[in-house]
């Protein structure tokens, strides 16, 4: 059975996360800067950036579920990756990190981005900015097992839970009824069947709904 560590499990992805992966029978620990509001009966208390090596080892997968929008903490994408990156370096155990979808590329050659697109929000460019650094620093450590996994365009948080959706790579994927859209839940079923039988190690993938 993989044991399972999901920093960041009180957030909304976070919870669907930790609840997927213990519907399925794996063994779960949430890790939680307060009160463990997921459903892991396992928790560490510990803020992320206290996190340590010794806090994570034995874990097969270490989930990063971290989030943040205020523009002051935006950058804490970068060094809060950075830091489970270092506390993981050289470790057999897969960092597999909860994404974002303005970092995808609209064409082939893989030099326009959604977010560089001119129907894209502006209140949304600081954090598809500050995911997109991120992406591109966790491309350069060849010390760590990671898989980025960005989610549809349309990133529902109270969306249903349809389990079906398409698996694709680095460019904006679209459904057959024209749509980038998926919600947490789904998003949660993805991640866990990465988790349990993906090997894109050292990929960015993304999620659609069917």
């Amino acid at each position: 059975m993989k044991k399972i560590a999901v920093v960041c499990a009180n957030g909304k992805a976070g919870q669907l996360i930790v609840k997927e992966a213990l519907d399925r029978g794996l063994d779960v620990t949430a890790v939680v800067r307060g009160e463990n509001k997921s459903a892991a009966e396992k928790v560490i208390v510990k803020d992320l950036f206290d996190l340590t090596a010794e806090d994570l080892k034995g874990f097969d997968v270490v989930v990063d579920a971290f989030g943040a929008w205020a523009p002051e903490v935006l950058p804490q994408h970068s060094t809060s990756l950075k830091h489970l990156c270092d506390i993981l370096s050289g470790s057999d155990t897969r960092l597999i990190v909860v994404g974002g979808a303005g970092s995808l590329y609209v064409n082939a050659e893989h030099t326009a981005q959604v977010m560089d697109g001119p129907d894209f929000p502006d209140i949304f460019k600081p954090l598809a900015n500050a995911q997109g650094k991120a992406l591109a620093e966790l491309r350069e450590r060849n010390d760590v097992k990671w898989t980025f996994i960005s989610p549809a365009g349309d990133f529902q948080a109270e969306g249903e839970r349809t389990g079906r959706y398409i698996l694709a790579g680095e460019e904006l994927t679209l459904n057959s009824k024209g749509e980038s859209i998926i919600s947490y839940a789904d998003y949660a079923i993805a991640m866990v069947d990465e988790i349990e039988s993906g090997d894109h190690i050292g990929q960015r993938i993304s999620v659609v709904r069917e």
